[in-house]
């Protein structure tokens, strides 16, 4: 510590910027010579009072506080968490009053509330440093924020943004207050400077990148309408805090820490220049090196949620996430770069992390810290940068103290004698393994369960049908793997396990990819009951929704995707080994859907219910369409659901916080959707579709019974009708499903007049020809003659006679084959097709001809003796659908489906 005379001496000396405020401020720089640091900081809260305007105001009260805080600073008399805090602390009050003025001009009479400032990074942590940016993001609610006269919300909350950043941001005689960031805003390039609040929040429940759950980790309400601000985060709060993460999640932020070191690369290297913020070694590795381990454990612990990074590193340790030692040598360093930083933005109040590479502009900034020169600034940080860069490097980088010695001769008289095509490429993937690069096979522990299987491994890929295929995907699989122990002990204990992977790393490129990311999948086929199909719905949503103590919503849905996952690829090992029809496979997953759907819906309402209680007399239903509602999915089927409510749709919930009822059941809808679709530490779920609702994508998500009924009957178009034949409810009470189940019945029962339907239905078959084309010659949906021509005759039929409206395809089929209104080969060529596709959604999802290896599995799956007899059978059911395309809707001359 110095004296505050000590400092302005150093401060005229070595910081222009510092010395211009003195020169502006002389009532003040005479209260730091008197050593009198108390009634400076009084000064500067008070030196705004005879400004002309609030901008002035800010203005010269943020000159007088970093002059204050420069020379504070300086002098060793404040800490660095004091710094930090009081421009933190400042930077909220100078939103507020900015605020506060553009109210007071706009709208006089209103209430301050309705936007509100979220502050993100150092701002959110209340850690800015001496020349920091602001990264706020500014939502708002349309009900409350105030407009005059013809004034959209939008429009308000438009113009209340860009005039709060002008007045911080803008430059005039008398500085600027924060230069203002807005691009941690969702998708910057287009979004409006301010979002509505729900928006906001379906964004981050829905479609939120991974580096912004990181982002929200250093996130406040700091400004405005703050009770607007923390129901926000609030609502986000299980975006940011999972209880389990996916440590893929982990190795993207390691990456993006590795690319900051590759772009910064000129700044890598220790001495004049370095970049002390984003170099290695530097603030953002101390950083990251906390915020990885609070993603990590924080959605357990609620105590690890600390926003700044010192304080951070110190629970993390406290609580034995990471090592004592570590944390204090980080929390030091970072305590030093943030100082040094200081020193580097006093000089011309400059946004700069880098030392100067010039060394006269070096020994500035050592001598403003009070040492004698450059050489001994380098030499008081290069320890901490080595420390700190050596304790990330061992949190991303592989241990290479692991690595085996391998004999490669003895590897190659190994591989030679495999019967494979190419011997050498066994040989270099192998030993790449066994090199101590493999994420997996980076500890000692897991290199010795790998050498114990390695022998029968080689020998199980070799003599799997397709060993240069199975060899690649288990070198993908192996890479994508955060630990293989128990993988490969599990391999060496059962020896059939080991031909079982094989064939699933041979034919389904799909299973392989989902093994890669929980090899959880993989030991669920010990229990022989794995290749049984699943149980009826309800035994399963039993199962899926058993918890365990001190679970929560968050736990729910990771314990849902687990056991959902596990069930489908039990489906798909199901397929591979042949040991079900492929349409009882479909069955299979389609039960698997419906009930994740109700267990999922079950949580999520209350979890809502919880915090907005219910709308009386009302519920929701769900109603599902395409091979979810026929009962018949493949492994890559996406969900399609149409979401509906009964009641009066202007009732409010009873709830704390209330909404009314479409609002109500649209916010739940959103939740829902996102308990389906958004991965989790468990993984992905299902992709949900649903553009089928009233009125598409641009439609409210949830409709009233009332409003759907009425929307079906007077507005639909007949492929929306098409879709209802094959709708069935999947969630809701009995009598609202029986209710729904009607008015279907009696949409689709409607007369209609059978040219024009003919040439309706024509029409959007060749709108789908136009615009999505096969994908190749095995696409058994969308190839002429293929399942899509065969359903939309299926749906014709339907259409025009009013009759079997099931929304099952195959015993609607029958019952109109029976009725003489279809082909009765037509059911034959359905079941074969369908067969084909649900084998090839698994094993060649390009719709290309499969391996060779793989063509007599898939003819076997869809009942065919090899695989000349399946393309004989494919192409004879397609042209029974093209002609019976012809016979039912005769086409004009010329014209032609593909």
């Amino acid at each position: 510590m110095t004296s505050l005379g000590d400092a302005l001496e150093r401060a005229t000396a070595h910081a222009p910027y510092l010395a211009m405020a003195m020169e502006v401020q002389p009532e003040l720089r005479a209260l730091l010579a008197e050593e009198n640091l108390a009634a400076a900081f009084a000064f500067a809260d008070e030196c705004g009072a005879g400004a002309a305007n609030v901008r002035q105001k800010l203005r010269r009260e943020k000159r007088a506080l970093a002059l204050v805080l420069g020379i504070g600073d300086l002098a060793g008399q404040l800490s660095l968490t004091e710094v930090i805090t009081r421009l933190s602390d400042f930077a909220d009050r100078a939103l507020d009053e900015a605020l506060a003025d553009i109210y007071a001009e706009r709208y006089p009479d209103a209430a301050l509330e309705g936007f509100s400032i979220i502050g993100l990074g150092k701002h959110g942590s209340r850690e800015l440093n001496y020349s920091s940016d602001i990264d706020p993001i500014f939502i708002y609610n349309p009900d409350k924020i105030p407009i005059r006269g013809r004034e959209e919300p939008s429009d308000a909350a438009r113009r209340i943004g860009q005039g709060l950043v002008d007045a911080l941001n803008a430059r005039d005689a008398d500085g600027y207050v924060f230069r203002v960031d807005m691009r941690l805003r969702p998708s910057p390039e287009v979004s409006p400077v301010a979002l509505p609040v729900e928006a906001a929040i379906s964004y981050y429940e829905s479609s939120a990148l991974a580096w912004e759950q990181a982002a929200f980790i250093r996130s406040r309400a700091a400004a405005g309408d703050c009770e607007l601000g923390r129901e926000f985060l609030e609502t986000i709060h299980p975006f940011i805090w999972r209880r389990s993460l996916d440590y893929g999640a982990i190795r993207n932020i390691g990456a993006v820490s590795e690319q900051i070191r590759d772009h910064f690369r000129a700044g890598q290297e220790f001495g004049p220049g370095f970049d002390l913020k984003k170099g290695r070694g530097g603030i953002r590795e101390a950083e990251f090196y906390a915020q990885m381990h609070q993603l990590i454990f924080g959605g357990r612990e609620p105590e690890l949620r600390t926003p700044a990074t010192r304080d951070a590193l110190a629970v993390l340790a406290q609580a034995g996430h990471i090592d004592a030692q570590k944390a204090d040598q980080l929390g030091k360093a970072y305590e030093l770069y943030r100082v040094i930083e200081h020193r580097l933005q006093m000089v011309n109040d400059q946004q700069t992390h880098s030392l100067p590479e010039d060394i006269s502009s070096l020994d500035r900034v050592a001598r403003l810290h009070g040492l004698n020169d450059g050489a001994a600034l380098l030499a008081l940080l290069q320890p901490h940068v080595e420390v700190v860069g050596t304790i990330y490097d061992d949190l991303i980088d592989a241990d290479e103290s692991q690595k085996m010695p391998v004999d490669a001769q003895k590897l190659e008289a190994v591989c030679a004698g495999l019967d494979v095509p190419d011997p050498a490429q066994f040989a270099r993937t192998i030993q790449r393994w066994r090199s101590g690069k493999v994420v997996a096979l980076r500890s000692a522990a897991a290199l010795e369960s790998f050498e114990a299987v390695l022998p029968e491994l080689i020998q199980t890929i070799a003599g799997s049908p397709n060993p240069e295929k199975a060899l690649v995907r288990l070198d993908s699989l192996i890479d994508k793997l955060p630990t293989a122990i128990n993988f490969f002990r599990m391999l060496e204990a059962r020896p059939g396990l080991r031909d079982m992977l094989g064939r699933i790393l041979s034919h389904a490129p799909t299973l392989a990819d989902a093994l890669s990311r929980r090899t959880e999948y993989f030991e669920g086929l010990i229990d022989a009951t794995a290749l049984d199909l699943p149980p009826d719905v309800g035994a399963l949503s039993t199962e899926f929704a058993r918890t365990e103590a001190g679970d929560d919503y968050q736990m729910l849905l990771d314990r849902v995707r687990a056991r959902v996952g596990e069930k489908r690829f039990a489906l798909g090992t199901q397929l591979i080994e042949g040991h079900h029809d492929p349409l009882d496979v479909a069955a299979g997953y389609a039960r698997v859907a419906e009930a994740a759907i109700q267990v999922l819906t079950d949580a999520t309402i209350a979890e809502f219910e919880a915090v907005h209680g219910k709308v009386p007399d009302s519920e929701l239903v769900i109603l599902a369409l395409g091979r979810l509602g026929g009962e018949a999915l493949t492994h890559a089927s996406d969900l399609d659901l149409i979401f509906l409510f009964t009641g009066d749709h202007s009732m409010e919930s009873d709830g704390d916080r209330p909404l009314g009822g479409t609002q109500y059941f649209n916010r739940l809808t959103t939740r829902i959707v996102t308990a389906l679709s958004v991965p989790t530490a468990a993984g992905p779920l299902y992709e949900v579709d649903t553009r089928l609702r009233p009125s598409g994508a641009q439609g409210p998500m949830a409709v009233s019974f009332e409003s759907f009924r009425k929307y079906q009957n007077d507005s639909a178009w007949t492929w929306e009708h098409m879709a209802l034949t094959r709708a069935r409810p999947v969630y809701g009470s009995e009598k609202a499903r029986d209710v729904l189940q009607k008015d279907i019945r009696d949409v689709l029962r409607k007369v209609r007049e059978p040219e024009t339907l003919r040439k309706e239905v024509r029409k959007m078959r060749l709108d789908i020809v136009k615009h999505k084309p096969p994908q190749g010659p095995l696409d058994t949906k969308l190839m002429e003659g293929g399942l899509v021509d065969w359903e939309f005759i299926v749906h014709f039929l339907q259409l025009k006679t009013g009759e079997a409206l099931y929304p099952q395809l195959g015993k609607a089929a029958r019952k109109l084959a029976a009725a003489e209104h279809l082909d009765q080969e037509l059911v034959a060529a359905h079941e074969l097709m369908t067969r084909l596709l649900v084998a090839l959604r698994l094993m060649s999802p390009d719709c290309n001809y499969p391996p060779e290896a793989s063509r007599e599995l898939i003819a076997k799956s869809a009942g065919q003796s090899d695989w000349n007899a399946l393309l004989n059978g494919y192409d004879g059911a397609r042209q029974c659908v093209i002609e019976e395309w012809n016979r039912h809707l005769r086409p004009d001359p010329h014209e032609r489906l593909g």
